[in-house]
């Protein structure tokens, strides 16, 4: 059985993660991912550290399984050549600032001239409304604006924390390409292809919502989230390494007061219900962090697995390598790529029934593919060569690349 995506292609104009990600889980589904870069330079992140005869790690890791075409589309030979790609595409994407699709001529009416049904994204920052529609923007910057720093602090009160890992590009890359496989279905529906607007800030505050806004939620009676919100996070110290310990349920509660020999708990108040041991959280998790702080990881592992504790302990990025519960889930993949080497990266998280392993094809050199795309599209040998010389269009096997 062929991937879900199979026979669809995107035209990908995105750069930095949030684009890239969303594209590169069409690729992995199957999809022909055709990312269009500007000659010589390429998606920013190609310039990233970590890097490994050329290819950085970041490049690698946000765009395998697509094809790289370079094009100078300020050039108008260069934009007649991205909208021939366009016109055989499915999906067009693009992570300009608003407004700037517009300008250089690649916005949505212009693209749709050539392709009229095909499913039109943009992926912004703020939005594409408002005082902040044209600021530049970055990660931390959307962190702070949805509240997640604040949150992350553990109260309105104290100082706000950055998550450490870019929540809001890679959440908004996941969003991106669950709506365009969406918009897709509508149109094999019968519907019209439509345009897609995904901005970070939305994609936070919608993700925020679900477990982090409940003192937001009834109009009228909102309550400070200091009141509600922990300063104490569920890690805890053993006298060897770090655990996680959460518990939910009466039932969970139960088992751990017996896990750590401590059944008077269950006795005290301020921990009769789970809505009273919600209230009282600081104060119950720095009674679990004094027991925890007796014994090892190791013994408490076993222990509050003996009892049905949820737990699990607390892994480095190079603990996690070799886990037995990484290897089991084959979560991780290891691949040979032309010019970086060794490879080892996440597979997709989804995975198809019926769908056979495909061969991973490791993100591309700079303008690898340009000659080929630009032949698929109906240019002849002769006139792509005019296009590299005019500098219109860049191939890797004529200085191209990086």
């Amino acid at each position: 059985m062929k991937q879900p995506l199979n026979g669809y292609r995107v035209c990908d104009l995105t750069a930095m993660i949030s684009g890239p990600l969303a594209t590169m889980q069409l690729a992995d589904q199957g999809a022909d991912v055709i990312k269009i870069e500007r000659p010589g330079v390429g998606d920013y992140t190609r310039l990233a550290s970590n890097r490994r005869a050329g290819m950085s790690a970041s490049f690698l890791n946000n765009n395998r399984n697509k094809r790289s075409v370079a094009l100078d589309i300020k050039h108008p030979e260069g934009l007649e050549a991205l909208k021939r790609i366009a016109a055989t595409s499915d999906v067009f994407v693009q992570n300009f600032r608003p407004g700037v699709a517009e300008r250089i001529g690649i916005g949505e009416q212009a693209i749709r001239g050539v392709a009229p049904d095909i499913i039109y994204v943009s992926i912004s920052g703020f939005g594409e409304n408002g005082p902040y529609a044209t600021k530049p923007v970055y990660d931390p910057l959307v962190q702070a604006l949805s509240g997640l720093a604040s949150i992350q602090g553990g109260a309105d009160t104290a100082r706000p924390r950055l998550v450490r890992t870019i929540v809001p590009d890679k959440l908004t890359g996941y969003v991106a390409a669950q709506a365009i496989t969406a918009a897709l279905l509508a149109r094999t529906n019968g519907g019209a292809g439509q345009h897609i607007r995904v901005s970070m800030l939305d994609a936070v505050i919608d993700f925020l919502w679900h477990s982090d806004m409940n003192s937001q939620t009834f109009v009228g009676d909102a309550m400070a989230q200091s009141e509600a919100a922990s300063f104490i996070d569920l890690i805890y110290e053993t006298t060897t390494d770090y655990i996680s310990v959460a518990v939910q349920t009466d039932d969970q509660w139960h088992a751990l007061t017996e896990a750590l020999e401590t059944p008077h708990w269950r006795d005290d108040p301020r921990f009769a219900t789970p809505a009273d041991r919600q209230d009282h959280i600081d104060a119950r998790l720095e009674l679990t962090q004094s027991r925890l702080r007796e014994a090892s990881a190791e013994y408490w592992l076993e222990r509050l697995e003996e009892y049905g504790v949820p737990c699990a302990p607390v892994l480095t990025r190079s603990d996690l390598i070799d886990h037995p519960q990484i290897r089991a889930n084959d979560i991780l993949l290891e691949t040979e790529h032309d010019i970086a080497g060794r490879l080892r990266q996440a597979r997709p998280a989804a995975r198809f029934s019926g769908v056979e392993e495909t061969p991973v094809r490791g993100a591309p050199p700079l303008a690898a593919d340009t000659r080929t795309v630009l032949a698929d599209v109906g240019y002849d040998d002769a006139t792509i060569d005019a296009l590299i010389e005019t500098g219109a269009a860049a191939s890797a096997d004529a200085g191209g690349e990086e």
